[in-house]
């Protein structure tokens, strides 16, 4: 990929210390404005965002809420604070950025994200001289003050403070423990130096409201023994945000630490709205309808409510109107702000546009699936990518994906065109878009791309070395594939192509578990690397087989699963024997068999041929053609524990099971043994952990991929189904569970009575209904297990419900039960 579209800064590169969040002050939000007072046309625009007007005859309003110092999203006109134009989507390094403007409030307003943290502020702090309302001698003050997250600060002197009813008096604390505060509290920005000499408590003794939010607004409650009351003189009342910002104005430095705020950053002063920010047309653009008419952004709407509501409220200021008229304006300034920021508030109505929609305003557009964060971000649409649904084939490879024939075609790969691939090159443009394998595009030294669909005589066409030829994806490729949510490193592994028919990623099974996939509907994502290092890397760290082994618990992820695995189990016991066509067959489907035959374990006599014999082999035998060249032993999961501890003081040669649970193989040769999940399945110190150790990870996948072939052709041939028989137990066994479940029944209805006699002993910590259900619960479950082994040892080997849980493929003993 060209990288001349790019333009790398020339500042010099320094490693990311930390990340610091603040809260901008009133003072930065003038500073970043570009909507200062200028003169134009002798007429002076004051001061921020003042007209709620975008355009005028086509032209953009000065002082309006589509200024153009703000920025321009039209391809014709110049932004008139940077000079720069707008490009759109194909944005180019020196195009406008856009710039923010403000709006000058006419009355301080609460802002909606952070009305709640106020009313802890105001709970924490005097109402009258504004000082936190603990001494700093209290040792739970102390220990906030150790605590270095400031919300958890905040929350903690919230807890100390939210029911005081009076601003003691107080003496000064000792400086060495308020000192000490500061020490811990502080966290770059403000120095010793700047702490205020004045940390006595210094108390005024005035009582103090109680605090309640109703919606978008506070309210305070004065109580009954306070005499001079301010505001209106009632006792409950509304709490305007201009009386909130003198109070939060007033406190010091050391009670903003207190606070778990940090004055540099943020102080609570700056948490009460003296103006707003606006954001430039970039971020809220308008389209041009029919000509003249213009459609604006939801954003920009609301922005105009604001600067309407506004410049009302400032209109009834200055006229002198009576506080209720005032009031009101307040009231729908406050609203317009509030459905700025969110506009899905519970208990307020929402900003709609004339047609009745919702607006969708900040946090709309920032949160969701499909919002800033996840939408643009975190989950972006990227080129060079595919996803459709995943389906199962068991004849493919771990390490490769079936891709559709479409995907492929429409995918491409860049590759360079040298004199050793010019010929194969010049045949894949020769066949053209249309046909697969082929080419789409051809680009040139200069940077100019062909496009084949448009080039009638494609043989004709010279190469020259260097140039770059975007040919469809083929066979054995390299492709990143994916599957969300990505919760570990498995989630996206590097997996070869097969192009294959129709119209799904085809899948082994073995790689669902790392994938955590399956089968009902699942889609999954198709990433092609577009560089000779991607590819690289994506082949030597990515790929499937190499991550057998996963990190997390030092253990193989994927193994034999589902039908594959029942049907190794059955294969390897000891009755399974196998005629010499069927034996021919199965090889034929290994790829990686060797050619040689083993001896057959059995000649029998061949009726119809009088003097001849039919070569018999056992499972094991046709096993042992495709198991990997290591010494292995272990226990399939039938193995009994009273008979491992009897085997294990045996010589090794004696060690043989009656059952034949114990697994041997030496140099390759299954000797003994069943293998089941124990053995061959996603597990620590089985079969396939031990080939990674010993023989790699290219061994381990040959091995996982010729046990499928082998044993889903011996499957095809000897089926395996799950009848009503299956399910129906002997009349004694059948019997048996009945009894198991009556008694269970008796001693849960005599548990009933003991405890509606008050007789039940209590159990060390638990209620007398908390006891009465451990005992049910006993009881139950003994029942339930003592049933599941009756049912168990009723089942021959025979039973394929039995047959599919032993092995490890589906279900477990409690199905059973």
């Amino acid at each position: 990929m060209s990288t001349s579209q790019f333009s790398y800064s020339s500042a010099r590169l320094r490693r990311v210390e930390y990340l610091q969040f603040g809260v901008f002050s009133p003072d930065e939000v003038r500073q970043m404005s570009v909507t200062k007072q200028i003169k134009v046309n002798d007429r002076i625009i004051p001061d921020g965002i003042t007209r709620p007007e975008t355009f005028i005859n086509g032209q953009p309003v000065i002082g309006g809420i589509g200024d153009p110092r703000m920025g321009t999203c039209d391809f014709r006109a110049r932004c008139k604070t940077c000079d720069c134009t707008y490009s759109g989507s194909g944005a180019k390094v020196n195009d406008c950025p856009g710039h923010f403007g403000h709006i000058e409030l006419a009355r301080p307003m609460f802002h909606v994200g952070f009305i709640k943290i106020c009313k802890q502020i105001l709970s924490c702090i005097c109402f009258h001289c504004s000082k936190v309302l603990v001494d700093e001698r209290d040792h739970r003050f102390r220990a906030a003050m150790r605590q270095k997250n400031g919300q958890r600060r905040l929350k903690m002197v919230y807890e100390i403070c939210k029911n005081k009813g009076m601003c003691e008096y107080g003496d000064e604390s000792n400086m060495e423990k308020v000192q000490e505060g500061w020490n811990l509290g502080l966290q770059g920005g403000i120095t010793n130096e700047q702490a205020p000499k004045d940390v006595g408590h210094g108390g005024c003794g005035g009582r103090l409201p109680k605090y309640r939010q109703v919606g978008i607004s506070l309210q305070v409650e004065f109580p009954e023994t306070m005499e001079d009351i301010p505001g209106s003189g009632d006792k409950k009342q509304n709490l305007p945000a201009d009386k909130v910002l003198s109070i939060f104005k007033n406190i010091t430095d050391a009670d903003c630490i207190a606070l778990g705020f940090n004055p540099r950053w943020a102080r609570p002063d700056w948490l009460i709205l003296t103006l707003i920010p606006v954001p430039p047309p970039h971020v809220r653009p308008s389209v041009a309808i029919d000509g003249a008419a213009r459609g604006e952004d939801d954003l920009t709407h609301n922005l105009a409510s604001i600067v309407k509501a506004n410049l009302a409220l400032l209109n009834c200021v200055k006229k002198g109107e009576p506080s209720h008229i005032i009031s009101q304006f307040e009231q729908l300034l406050q609203f317009n702000l509030s459905t700025f920021v969110n506009n899905e508030q519970p208990g307020l109505p929402q900003a709609q546009q004339k047609s009745g929609k919702p607006l969708k305003t900040m946090r709309q557009r920032l949160r969701g699936k499909e919002g800033r964060i996840r939408g643009n971000l975190m989950g972006k649409r990227v080129d060079f990518s595919a996803r459709t649904v995943i389906t199962a084939d068991p004849n493919l490879a771990i390490d490769q994906v079936g891709v559709p024939r479409s995907i492929a075609m429409n995918l491409t790969v860049p590759e360079r065109v040298t004199p050793f691939n010019m010929v194969l090159m010049h045949q894949l443009i020769s066949r053209g878009p249309l046909e697969h394998p082929g080419a789409k595009y051809i680009i040139r030294e200069d940077g100019n791309r062909i496009d084949l669909r448009y080039i009638k005589s494609k043989s004709e066409l010279a190469l020259k070395c260097g140039w770059i030829v975007e040919r469809h994806l083929r066979d054995d490729d390299y492709v990143l594939f994916n599957r969300q949510p990505s919760l570990h490193k498995m989630s996206i592994m590097a997996h070869r192509v097969k192009v294959l028919d129709w119209s799904t990623f085809r899948l082994n099974i073995s790689v669902t578990t790392p994938y955590n996939a399956d089968f009902d509907g699942d889609e999954m994502n198709l990433h092609v690397p577009q560089s000779m290092t991607a590819r690289a890397e994506a082949q030597e760290l990515m790929s499937v087989h190499k991550n057998i082994i996963t990190p997390q618990r030092n253990a193989p992820v994927m193994g034999i699963v589902q039908d594959s695995l029942l049907g190794v189990q059955k294969f390897t016991k000891r009755n399974i024997f196998v005629e010499k066509d069927l034996v021919m067959n199965m090889l034929m489907w290994v790829y990686t068999w060797d050619g040689k035959v083993p001896t057959p374990a059995i000649l029998l006599p061949d009726k119809s041929q009088a003097g001849q014999y039919r070569p018999i082999w056992t499972g094991k035998q046709i096993m042992s053609t495709i198991l990997p060249n290591i010494n292995f032993i272990g226990y399939c999961s039938t193995h009994e524990s009273d008979q491992n501890k009897k085997d294990c003081d045996l010589p090794f040669r004696r060690k043989m099971s009656p059952r034949d649970t114990h697994v041997i193989i030496q140099n390759g040769e299954l000797l003994a043994g069943i293998i089941d999940k124990k053995t061959i399945g996603p597990g620590a110190g089985g079969l396939i952990h031990n080939t990674v150790l010993e023989l790699g990870h290219d061994e381990a996948k040959r091995f996982l991929g010729a046990t499928q072939y082998l044993v889903n052709q011996w499957l095809v041939w000897h089926s395996f189904t799950v009848g009503i028989s299956d399910t129906i137990a002997d009349v004694s066994t059948l019997k048996n569970i009945v009894d198991i479940i009556t008694n269970a029944k008796i001693k849960v209805q005599d548990l009933v009575v003991t405890g509606q006699k008050g007789k039940l002993e209590l159990q060390p910590g638990r209620t007398m209904i908390e006891t009465f259900e451990m005992f049910v619960n006993t009881v139950l479950n003994s029942a339930r297990d003592q049933s599941g082994r009756e049912a168990q040892g009723s089942l021959d080997e025979t039973n394929n419900i039995k047959a599919t849980v032993t092995s490890g493929s589906k279900g477990s003993y409690l199905n059973i039960s």
